[in-house]
């Protein structure tokens, strides 16, 4: 993994590695890898559900512990012998949420290979560049993508396809005779049980050969890319241990445990899916029910009829569910929809929200329709996916208060696995203390080992011995000296008006606070003047019109004519990456007329 570093840098890495001191040779986990996670609760508890999924059609499938255990050691079988994927290799997918892909993914896990999972609402020639550089061999395609798939591996339209892909193979759909067929190999392979129903024999599969085929903690688990707007794609590696131990400090900070059931709406092709609602409840022996996809008329019901105790969502689904409850209301319904009333979520406890920027406006409104717990958090792919979270034990009030009262909702207090700070932004390498704002950075146990095949990038995020998130920020102490932190914008669109920097952030709060305004986005676009300048993109409430003028009025009246926008475009749409993160970046090409303009008082 580190024959492209130079010394220097895997020092930093090695020591942005260690939390409090303790060495990430020093475990956190008592397990031996992913495999030994599953086998034991398939052994302890093998008729206890572990994965519940509804498709498109609100299809439900069921799979105990035992059953899945036994189907993932059938997948890792064909993986194994029929496709010649051994321990350290990659394998892609094309696919969805989907009971299937989840078997995948643990089949890969058993053999001790890497999944590098795609994002299929990336344009074909992202894909392209994707699986050329992840170096995977295998491809596994869902019917619904098995065109686009052979389309994007040959190479079509002149396009550099991604000739490392020996075989795809076909998941799903009617069988075909030009593609292996995931299904039709699972079928031909007889599964076998213990006598007490503890799922596949580990010591009857080839991949439990003895000797350097078992895999470890340190095995790589995840390939995964960052959807960034500029540049390529870099891939963050992700090993078993990463998965493990995040899982273990997102369970421990939540409180959960092998009796409460978790419910996945976001794509598992992300490391939020994956690592929140996959890896996590595998961990405690719990359960989760996975949707194919999120559906505002079906979440309620499905919390309801599931007894969910916990869901993880981003930002977007929280306006979604928001203007459904409003909806519903107006049409004299319960704020739920359907038949579903309060009573109904009793045993509902809170949601976990990351992966996108939550406004202090969305997060009060949504307190005062639903009263419902929102625990923020934040995290990265190059932190496994959640570093910290608001603590679950303060009251309505104070948690209140953190999330509405001090200009963004707060991201909370680290978890178990690593620790964080803040970093000055002029590259000295030195800490800021309490209030100021600098670079968040982390380190710990849940880092990534690395970016792939990308040494300048490794030097670059590693070069204080921490690893920098790129996301401007600060922190407060409580009463009791928790450092409770915020996240003020993404650095590189921080909006630098003649060397004085505004986030984007504080300019939207006063955008969503204006009557009719259903999104709106601080864009720093290029000017001659000075350098960047402020530009304001709206979406309207649906039926509502709005003026430029009466936008740029009100925005002057509450902020100086420096951090004001300066010009409105108004749109229908808003870029977003699949886990509905706003790509502000994406909408500058809209500002480019204005660029030789001077803006005067």
């Amino acid at each position: 993994m580190w024959h492209d570093l130079d010394p220097a840098t895997a020092s930093k890495m090695y020591q942005a590695h260690i939390k409090d001191g303790i060495a990430p040779e020093m475990r956190k986990v008592p397990h031996r890898n992913i495999r030994d996670v599953l086998s034991l609760h398939a052994k302890v508890s093998p008729r206890k559900t572990f994965l519940i999924f509804y498709d498109k059609n609100n299809t439900r499938q069921e799979y105990t512990y035992a059953a899945f255990n036994a189907l993932a050691h059938q997948a890792a079988n064909f993986m194994y012998e029929d496709l010649g994927i051994r321990r350290g290799d990659r394998v892609a997918t094309i696919a969805y949420n989907h009971a299937d892909t989840v078997l995948i993914y643990f089949a890969c896990w058993i053999i001790g290979a890497t999944v590098a999972p795609q994002n299929v609402s990336e344009d074909d020639r992202r894909i392209a560049f994707i699986l050329r550089h992840s170096e995977a061999e295998v491809c596994f395609a869902f019917a619904d993508y098995l065109e686009r798939a052979a389309r994007i591996v040959g190479g079509a339209d002149g396009e550099e396809g991604a000739p490392n892909i020996k075989t795809i193979v076909k998941v799903g759909g009617a069988p075909d005779d030009a593609f292996l067929s995931f299904h039709e190999a699972l079928e031909n392979r007889p599964t076998t049980f213990l006598g007490d129903e503890a799922g596949a024999k580990s010591t009857d599969v080839p991949i439990a050969e003895a000797g350097d085929q078992t895999p470890t903690l340190d095995d790589e688990a995840l390939l995964v890319y960052t959807s960034g707007t500029t540049g390529s794609p870099k891939g963050v590696i992700l090993d078993q241990y990463n998965l493990l131990v995040d899982a273990l400090g997102v369970a421990q900070w939540h409180a959960i445990t092998g009796n409460q059931r978790m419910m996945c709406v976001l794509p598992i092709h992300h490391v939020n899916g994956i690592l929140v609602t996959i890896i996590t409840p595998l961990y405690v022996g719990g359960s989760t029910v996975l949707n194919q996809r999120f559906s505002v008329s079906h979440f309620w019901e499905r919390i309801a009829r599931e007894r969910v105790q916990i869901v993880s969502v981003v930002p977007t689904l929280l306006q979604f569910l928001l203007e459904y409850g409003e909806n519903e209301c107006l049409a004299g319904r319960t704020i739920f929809g359907g038949s579903v009333i309060r009573q109904d979520l009793a045993h509902f406890r809170h949601f976990i929200c990351g992966a996108g920027t939550l406004s202090v406006t969305l997060a009060r409104e949504f307190a005062s329709r639903f009263g419902l717990t929102i625990m923020h958090g934040y995290g990265l792919s190059e932190t496994t996916c959640f570093s910290c979270f608001l603590p679950i034990i303060l009251s309505w009030e104070a948690h209140q208060r953190w999330m509405v009262d001090y200009g963004y909702p707060s991201i909370g207090c680290p978890i178990e696995p690593n620790e964080m700070a803040i970093f000055s932004l002029d590259g000295s390498g030195r800490q800021r203390p309490e209030g100021e704002r600098g670079e968040i950075c982390v380190r710990g146990h849940n880092v990534m080992k690395g970016y792939y095949k990308r040494p300048d990038a490794n030097a670059d995020a590693f070069e204080h011995e921490w690893f920098r998130t790129g996301d401007e920020g600060f922190f407060l102490c409580d009463d009791v000296g928790r450092q409770f932190f915020f996240i003020t914008g993404r650095i590189k669109e921080l909006i630098n008006r003649g060397g004085v920097k505004f986030s984007p952030l504080d300019i939207e709060e006063v955008l969503l606070g204006i009557d009719g305004v259903k999104v709106g986005l601080a864009i720093a676009f290029q000017n001659d003047y000075y350098g960047d300048e402020v530009g304001a993109y709206v979406v309207p409430q649906d039926g509502t019109e709005l003026a430029p003028e009466e936008i740029l009025s009100e925005c002057r009246a509450q902020m100086s004519f420096e951090k004001s926008p300066k010009v409105v475009v108004f749109g229908k749409d808003v870029p977003v990456t699949s886990t509905g993160k706003f790509q502000r970046l994406k909408l500058q090409e809209l500002f480019k007329k204005w660029e030789h303009e001077q803006f005067k008082r």
